[in-house]
Formats: structure tokens, C-alpha cells, sequence
């Protein structure tokens, strides 16, 4: 089914790794900024993708929306119709613990959600989204090589931005360790594991549910720089 309800490019247009911000307009800038001779291959309610080369390799980029039903939409069609085979998310998220701090990277080794997405195989359990090793340990190695502080370990993926209890909440996941907190990595990483492909979530952290401190929503959409090239050397290593 090509094209697919939300994605126009035809078969070949999109590369098999994707890096997805949740934000189109940093899927553009990631295309105009890192890649050569990128072509632009969506435009579906304004979910911008492109295709070009970095350093000699084809990489897709491409935005997912907000929250877990937009990305496991995009995802979904990406790994199933599109023949991708790896999704990098790159995206903002708040952190949780007092060491993690404003504009440090986060590579989400599991996620943890408050979601139902995964009740949808009726598993006898709970399914424990995990990212692909692969992936997490050249992202680590190239996190190494870079001067950005990163921590690696568990995230919370929340469907709620606006909760009615989020303080108490998040107090609760800050006990177990949680690093931080956003909205759709477990939903990438269930449909991944579903496909039998690889992905990873990798963060800049935007705010601070410990201090309060945060950026703007501008430096969001295209000053995090750091986690962008951190992505592309990953996606090319793969």
C-alpha cells in the first residue's frame, strides 16, 4: 500500500534509516543543514520528510507529531510498507532527576509509559519496550567521541502532558530511576520489536521537572545541534 494514508513518497524515496524529531520544522532543518541534495518526499498534513546524503550515505528524516497514536502511525507505515529498517528519534524531553541537567543528551536504553498501546496483543504481561543494542551502543560510542554530557538508561513515555497528578507521578517514576520524560519513544520501540527492526530515542533535554528551568520553544526547534550530528553518525555506522 504505497503511498501509504499519511506518507506520499513512492517506493525507494525514503532511506532505511530515519531519524524522526517530533517537530517538522527540525526534520526541515536537520535536511537543510546536514544533508546534501535532500528532496523532499512528504508533506502530508504538513509532516515534512526528506531524503538526502550525509557523508556519502542515503538518511531519511522525518517528523512524527506528538505522542504515541502520531508516531506508532508513522512508524508503522515506515518499518511495514517503506522497508525501514532502523528509526532514530531525536526529540526534547523533561528531566526527572536532579543530575540530568538542561540541554544534556538522554539515550533511552527502555521506556516505560503509562500508555495501553501495547494492549493491543493481548500479551499475558507487560511488554518492556527496549531500544536495539545496536543502535544504543554506537550511539553511546558516538556520544563518547563528542564533548555533549549524556546519560543512558530508562525513560518514562507519558500520554499526558497535562495530567491531573503529574507532580505526584512524577515523583513516583523519579524514585525508580527514571532519567526523563516525553511522549513517544515506547510507541516506536513496540513497533519496532512487532516489525522485527531496530530503534532508538535519543533526547536533549528541554526542561526540568526538578528545577523548573527550561528553553524556548525556538532553541527546541533548532539549536539542539549536538543530538543531531550524534544522530546522523549513528545512523551512518548501522
Amino acid at each position: 500500500m504505497i503511498p501509504t494514508p499519511h506518507i506520499e513518497a513512492m517506493k525507494g524515496e525514503i532511506a532505511k534509516t530515519v531519524l524522526m524529531p517530533g517537530d517538522p520544522l527540525r526534520a526541515q532543518f536537520i535536511a537543510e543543514n546536514f544533508l546534501e541534495d535532500a528532496k523532499l518526499f512528504n508533506s502530508v498534513r504538513g509532516m515534512l520528510g526528506y531524503t538526502g546524503l550525509y557523508k556519502g550515505v542515503p538518511i531519511s528524516v522525518m517528523g512524527s507529531g506528538m505522542g504515541i497514536p502520531s508516531m506508532g502511525i508513522y512508524s508503522y507505515e515506515l518499518f511495514n510498507f517503506y522497508d525501514v529498517e532502523n528509526i532514530i528519534r531525536i526529540g526534547t524531553a523533561g528531566a526527572m532527576q536532579p543530575y540530568v541537567k538542561i540541554r544534556d543528551i538522554v539515550i533511552a536504553q527502555g521506556a516505560c509509559t503509562n500508555s495501553s498501546f501495547g494492549g493491543q496483543f493481548e500479551l499475558p504481561g507487560h511488554f518492556a519496550p527496549i531500544a536495539s543494542y545496536e543502535l544504543l551502543e554506537s550511539c553511546v560510542e558516538k556520544a563518547k567521541e563528542s564533548s555533549v554530557a549524556f546519560h543512558v538508561g530508562n525513560i518514562l513515555t507519558s500520554d499526558m502532558f497535562y495530567g491531573e497528578n503529574n507532580k505526584t507521578s512524577a515523583e513516583k517514576w523519579c524514585k525508580l530511576g527514571i532519567l526523563c520524560v516525553e511522549m513517544e519513544a515506547a510507541g516506536l520501540y513496540i513497533n519496532a520489536a512487532r516489525a522485527g527492526k531496530k530503534a532508538l530515542a535519543i533526547f536533549t533535554i528541554s526542561d526540568s521537572l526538578v528545577t523548573g528551568e527550561a528553553t524556548s520553544s525556538a532553541e527546541r526547534q533548532s539549536a539542539f545541534t549536538d543530538m543531531m550530528k550524534i544522530a546522523l553518525e549513528t545512523a551512518i555506522s548501522v
